[in-house]
């Protein structure tokens, strides 16, 4: 029987973005899968979040998680093994592994990053080029990640994101009476709130209109340890609704005249997704990103 191969499981530590998304999402699809019990293993943390899986089996490497223990702790106990790393980095002395690059904004947008996270993440990538199997979300990122890595597009692997999470869930309506929302019309701008996202030209879009009944819900957290401050609208009808569940997130999206997304960069971009299968309208950010995921389905 084939060795089993190894899942990287620090994301379990980390607040849930749309890379975390995905990693959650494609680990629960390779636990349907059958004998997914002999062919995977994944590995976490000591603090990491509990992740439900029916065949594939975790273990708890000591330590609290961070690039730390990625680096040291999970290395050492990976080293003879295939490694499956879907966050943006892994060991970077580990040979027998694939590791999901979601973007090259650390390359191409690195104004949006604290700088230091930026630098570290450039030299991460950088080393984890030359040593391990890429793969990324999107055929932008393949360019842009082959253009800065040096590397040939065919050499990284293209495994899309999508929207599943939120395509059979039961909508949680409660949230539209928590928020005042019943019998208002209202957009929703899904993402957490920095600088890439642009949340503040959707909020200057609001200005100009008059209607003092119409509001605009940011559903998101604050990620100030990676990026740059971004600056909180200043009006009354602006929602700072923060995270929530995907059942309340689902409900938002079914009542709302439309889902704004002005990006200025992703490497793919799941919220216009997440919209479309609650039949929400997208308004985009005219990106490459957007125009390969959204095709003509967004205004």
């Amino acid at each position: 029987m084939a060795e089993p191969i190894l899942i990287n499981g620090r994301f379990l530590t980390q607040p849930l973005s749309g890379v975390q998304r995905y990693a959650r999402e494609i680990v629960r699809a390779l636990d349907r899968l059958p004998h997914a019990g002999l062919r995977y293993r994944l590995m976490v943390p000591s603090g990491a979040d509990p992740l439900p899986l029916d065949r594939i089996q975790t273990f708890r490497l000591s330590g609290p998680g961070g690039h730390l223990w990625e680096q040291v702790r999970l290395a050492d106990a990976t080293h003879s093994h295939r490694l499956l790393s879907l966050c943006g980095a892994g060991p970077v002395g580990h040979s027998r592994q694939l590791v999901v690059i979601h973007d090259a904004a650390v390359f191409r947008r690195p104004d949006l990053f604290r700088p230091r996270y930026a630098l570290a993440h450039r030299i991460l990538d950088r080393r984890l080029a030359k040593r391990a199997r890429l793969a990324t979300v999107s055929r932008f990122s393949q360019g842009e990640l082959a253009a800065v890595l040096n590397l040939a597009p065919d050499a990284i692997a293209v495994a899309p994101n999508s929207a599943d999470h939120l395509r059979n869930i039961p909508p949680d309506t409660h949230i539209l009476r928590a928020l005042d929302l019943l019998e208002r019309r209202y957009f929703v701008a899904v993402g957490n709130l920095t600088p890439n996202k642009n949340l503040a030209v959707a909020a200057r879009a609001l200005i100009r209109l008059p209607d003092p009944d119409l509001r605009l819900v940011f559903v998101g957290a604050r990620l100030t340890g990676v990026v740059s401050a971004a600056p909180t609208p200043d009006d009354p009808r602006v929602i700072l609704a923060g995270r929530r569940t995907d059942p309340e997130v689902a409900a938002l999206l079914r009542g709302a005249a439309g889902l704004i997304f002005p990006s200025l960069y992703e490497g793919f971009g799941i919220p216009p997704l997440e919209a479309m299968v609650q039949g929400c309208p997208v308004i985009a950010s005219d990106i490459p990103a957007t125009r390969e995921v959204c095709a003509d389905a967004a205004r």
